[in-house]
């Protein structure tokens, strides 16, 4: 999350010309809020955390709609990514499903941190086996997920959301709205934050990512 903190230390960093040249390029965060105001070359977002950042908006930003799924929808073979927690038994347990499209099959595979909620983690792999949840989980799914170098046991409340996304680059004057809820990928360029990525729901609908 862009803190004021950050972008107050990065600014300075960015005044002073020799620290411009040799400092390493700040990684990409995300950005999970709603539009306040679309502007020519730039778009400003309301985080959940409250705090209101304007960033640029380069011609080029890639622009992907999230759309609805059903659990019913994740299937043996499916590439998916799921943001979940950590549970005392050595699974975990689905904050939400990204059935990928067969387009972006292998995208970030692996298993690493999250920063949906504290202590999450995102796996993004193949599911090798789908079964039915523990009686614990009623209505719920348990994947097998592998990719390579390891695998990782998921089980999916009927209550997750699952969602997939296509490309919105040729929508995106009606998807890039006030009021859209939006994940935004975002990184400090020459000083200034900026877009690089931006995931978009229609009529209300949130990225759960």
């Amino acid at each position: 999350m862009f803190k004021r903190a950050l972008f107050a230390v990065a600014l300075l960093a960015a005044a002073t010309l020799t620290m411009a040249q040799t400092a390493p390029p700040q990684a990409p965060v995300r950005l999970r809020g709603t539009i306040e105001k679309v502007e020519p070359g730039s778009i400003t977002v309301r985080e959940r955390s409250g705090e209101v950042i304007t960033l640029v908006r380069p011609a080029d930003m890639a622009v992907s709609e999230v759309l609805p799924l059903t659990l019913a929808d994740i299937q043996p073979g499916s590439f998916i990514g799921t943001a979940a927690m950590p549970q005392a038994d050595g699974t975990q347990l689905a904050l939400e499903v990204l059935v990928f499209p067969e387009s972006a099959r292998g995208s970030g595979e692996g298993h690493y941190p999250w920063d949906l909620q504290p202590q999450s983690t995102m796996t993004n792999a193949t599911v090798a086996e789908l079964t039915a949840a523990p009686a614990s989980v009623p209505g719920g799914k348990k994947l097998l997920l592998r990719y390579k170098g390891g695998e990782q046991t998921i089980i999916v409340p009927p209550n997750a959301p699952v969602v997939t996304f296509k490309p919105g680059k040729d929508d995106e004057q009606a998807l890039v709205v006030p009021g859209a809820k939006v994940l935004v990928s975002a990184q400090l360029k020459d000083g200034k934050p900026t877009a690089l990525r931006m995931t978009v729901g229609r009529n209300g609908f949130a990225p759960p990512m």
